[in-house]
């Protein structure tokens, strides 16, 4: 199977919003809860050629600190890896939504 540049959904607000509380409820209190990159590395990936999406990597930092790794994919649905792959994202907490998101909160 390729990848056309269409996988995924929109997804309801009250399901996200539901999901990621059950992931909350599953980690000890201050565990990180998402990241965030900008979006001048997310552009950088999807404006390399073939790039019809971005693959997102779970990792441990050295530290032991979770991480999330972002590359571009192709149709062919092989990684981008000689070309810009994104780390050191801003976790949250602590950068997290301060405006009571019920994504966060």
């Amino acid at each position: 199977m390729a990848f056309t540049g269409d996988e995924a959904e929109k997804f309801p607000l009250d399901t996200a919003a539901e999901w990621t509380r059950n992931y909350r409820n599953s980690v000890p209190s201050g565990s990180i809860k998402g990241h965030f990159f900008g979006r001048n590395i997310l552009l950088d990936i999807l404006n390399q050629e073939g790039c019809l999406g971005i693959r997102f990597y779970y990792a441990l930092d050295e530290e032991g600190v979770k991480q999330l790794i972002a590359v571009g994919a192709t149709a062919e649905e092989n990684d981008q890896y000689n070309l810009t792959i994104a780390e050191k994202s801003r976790p949250c907490p602590p950068f997290c939504d301060n405006n009571a998101s019920p994504l966060n909160s």
